[in-house]
């Protein structure tokens, strides 16, 4: 299918052919007919993509600053990987589209096949066909107008604005900044009711505003335009004002004070500064201030928004979808037409020309889209990449990639070699956007939509996954079972039964089985080697500390359904500890923090090992970020061996000490890449046993047991 996107480093757009989405659960398949332009947030956007990159920096201070930590913390190279990874990549536009729906994932009843529906969030781009989340997509009638339809995000912007200024049957609001979100928001003012005043800086967009959605409509420079609006509200001002402006001048919020009346509400929706000036309106008149949260109640909840759990309506009345539908109820009934916002219908393979219109202000527009051929046939399957890594025709490791996210892009992808004897055949990703640009990056022969490419294909021996950890087991085992060597980023799967049946597939090949590690990666790090040779086998003591850091209760990374921070992060660590002691574990003991989030993020592991090692693994998200993230220390046979950061090492030993520091962090991602890899080419045993794999994963679940008993778990090694 087509994908209108543009590139961050130079602002390049493109129409390309990438992969469908992929149908998830909670998810609906759409074809687009029209997707709507919004000239503020994208104008916004392409204009950053197209600036320098010293104009990018200084408008962005906080990602700069994100840069300089990530040079400190790991070195020069990721630093530039991962700003790179950001600048050349594919990234798709727009947020507000109308279709068809021609698919729908398992688990969802609400919508069917043939559905005319509206869609919001950021999974409803510019292209072709979109996998939108149930509560973000509203049915349609089938007589629906689908020009007008596709303004259905940017019209629950509007509608939330109303919403929180409350106003009633009669009462008066100022509408300052008339472009798309204040004409919607007078329009909706207007049908409710209000009587609605229209400001803007723009004269051709006070003008539209008188003819359609405004009571009175003002140049914000006209002379005595305070006495005008007195006057219109019979001296006692504004019940409300709804900012729907986009500036960096401080003039919308004061004005907006002058013009409302005393113990009035001003809502800010609109992209302004509100450092206003508190005297004389605003503390005299006792003004409320109240900020609008774009397309209402859910947005920014991962609960709501991915995985469709819905709000009572007893409790929250107008959420995000019910905003939306509402909107969508106004225009099917006629109660408002948006008709003529729309000043330009453009299709997809010049909508490129639309971005240029925006920044130029060649001519006048105000709500711009984007149309589709629906009827023609869209590309699905393989695409070929823009370029072919090289390599003999049957090299000794044909890769595939199921999964492609951000640390597959800076950890795994530049460490794979490109020496002749590796080649990378397929990607496929839960985005297609994000397989055609992995694809063209990294040197893929082709993206696709469909795992059958991968999994099925006799030409790919080798299959990293790197999804979300849900997906982990169920693709560990599918590619298991085709006979691909399998790389799985931890965690290997999220519960015992999941495990037992990877072992069980595992141990069902009569002779070989193929390769299969998970990305535990610490132990190939350049310092370890030589801790382990200093114990010589015998028993150590263990300690390892993680300032791990906080994340956000509503983060997938706490997310039970994703393993949380125990599975999906804790288990780099046991691996660790079990590697070193050269031994399995036979118990485990947890504790942890009682915290007003109720989040086990912040405990102590006590492990012992077969061999009588023990290890204590203290794993804290409530420290200050100026302190190293890791620190390991192994006591044993007389000698110390510490580790900070994996940037220096130091032995104690003897009554001396020795200290190695390196120029850069190394988690010793890399050298785990080239360990397996040549594992498969020279048919040597994976470099992490399966054993210890294992027995690592199931302590993890030992631990949330051991947490929730309160006891110590003895493990069966």
């Amino acid at each position: 299918m087509e994908q209108l996107t543009q590139k961050l480093k130079d602002g390049e757009m493109q129409v390309i052919d990438v992969p469908l989405p992929l149908v998830s659960a909670g998810m609906v398949l759409v074809r687009n007919h029209y997707s709507l332009i919004s000239a503020g947030t994208e104008g916004s956007t392409v204009k950053a993509a197209r600036a320098g990159l010293l104009n990018k920096a200084k408008e962005r201070p906080q990602q700069v600053k994100q840069v300089i930590d990530v040079i400190k913390s790991q070195g020069l190279t990721q630093a530039y990987r991962a700003v790179m990874k950001k600048l050349e990549a594919y990234s798709p536009l727009g947020y507000s589209c109308a279709g068809e729906v021609i698919a729908v994932a398992a688990d969802v009843a609400e919508f069917s096949v043939g559905d005319l529906v509206a869609c919001g969030g950021l999974t409803a781009s510019h292209t072709e066909v979109v996998s939108v989340p149930v509560n973000l997509c509203v049915r349609l009638p089938r007589d629906a107008d689908l020009k007008q339809a596709a303004y259905n995000t940017l019209g629950a912007i509007a509608l939330q604005g109303v919403r929180q200024a409350e106003l009633r049957l009669g009462e008066c609001c100022a509408v300052i900044g008339l472009g798309l979100l204040g004409q919607l928001t007078a329009l909706m003012l207007r049908a409710s009711g209000v009587k609605v005043i229209g400001i803007d800086i723009d004269s051709r967009i006070v003008e539209i505003a008188a003819l359609h959605c405004a009571d009175l409509s003002l140049h914000r420079g006209c002379p005595g335009i305070e006495d005008r609006i007195m006057t219109f509200t019979d001296g006692l001002g504004c019940d409300a004002v709804v900012i729907t402006a986009a500036t960096n001048s401080l003039d919308p919020i004061n004005f907006a004070g002058a013009v409302a009346r005393k113990r009035g509400t001003v809502v800010i929706v609109g992209s302004v500064p509100a450092g206003f000036d508190r005297d004389p309106h605003f503390y005299r008149k006792e003004l409320q201030i109240k900020m609008s949260c774009s397309y209402g109640p859910g947005r920014y909840d991962p609960a709501y928004e991915e995985k469709g759990l819905d709000y009572p309506p007893a409790y929250v009345r107008w959420t995000e979808k019910r905003n939306m539908k509402a909107f969508q109820d106004l225009l099917s009934r006629k109660k408002i037409d948006v008709s003529y916002l729309t000043t330009h219908v453009l299709p997809l393979e010049k909508a490129p020309e639309a971005y240029d219109l925006l920044l130029s202000h060649a001519e006048p527009f105000i709500g711009i889209l984007i149309e589709y051929d629906h009827h023609k046939p869209f590309n699905s399957g393989r695409i070929p990449a823009k370029s072919v890594s090289g390599g003999a025709e049957t090299p000794a490791v044909a890769i595939g990639f199921i999964g492609a996210g951000s640390y597959a892009m800076s950890h795994l992808l530049p460490n794979i070699p490109h020496d002749g004897r590796v080649k990378l055949k397929g990607v496929i990703t839960a985005g297609g956007t994000t397989a055609r640009n992995v694809a063209d990056r990294f040197g893929f022969e082709f993206c696709t939509d469909r795992i059958s490419d991968i999994l099925d294909n006799d030409e790919i021996n080798t299959v990293f996954i790197a999804t979300r950890h849900d997906v982990h087991a169920k693709m560990v085992i599918e590619a298991l079972r085709a006979g691909k060597h399998v790389f799985v980023e931890k965690p290997l799967c999220l519960n015992e039964s999941q495990l037992f049946e990877i072992k069980n597939v595992y141990q069902s090949f009569q002779d070989v089985p193929p390769r299969l590690i998970a990305g535990f990666n610490r132990r190939f790090s350049p310092s370890s080697a030589e801790i382990k040779e200093s114990i010589g086998g015998g028993p150590a003591a263990m300690l390892y500390r993680i300032n791990s850091g906080a994340v956000p209760a509503d983060s997938w990374i706490q997310d039970p359904d994703m393993g949380g921070r125990i599975i999906g992060e804790v288990c780099h660590f046991i691996d660790y500890l079990t590697y070193i002691s050269g031994s399995l574990p036979v118990s485990v003991y947890a504790c942890a923090m009682a915290k007003p989030d109720h989040l086990h993020d912040v405990l102590t592991l006590s492990l012992n090992y077969a061999n009588g090692s023990i290890g204590t693994i203290s794993y804290f998200a409530n420290g200050d970020r100026s302190v190293s993230k890791e620190r390991i220390e192994i006591f044993s046979s007389g000698c110390t061996s510490v580790i900070d950061d994996f940037k220096t090492f130091t032995i104690h030993a003897g009554g001396k000490k020795s200290v190695k520091k390196l120029l850069s962090q190394d988690k010793g991602q890399k050298h785990l890449v080239h360990r397996f890899i040549q594992s498969i080419r020279d048919g040597s045993p994976a470099p992490i046993p399966f054993a210890e794999i294992y027995h690592t994963t199931l302590v993890t679940f030992k631990v949330i047991e051991s947490l929730r008993s309160g006891a110590c778990i003895r493990i069966n090694p």
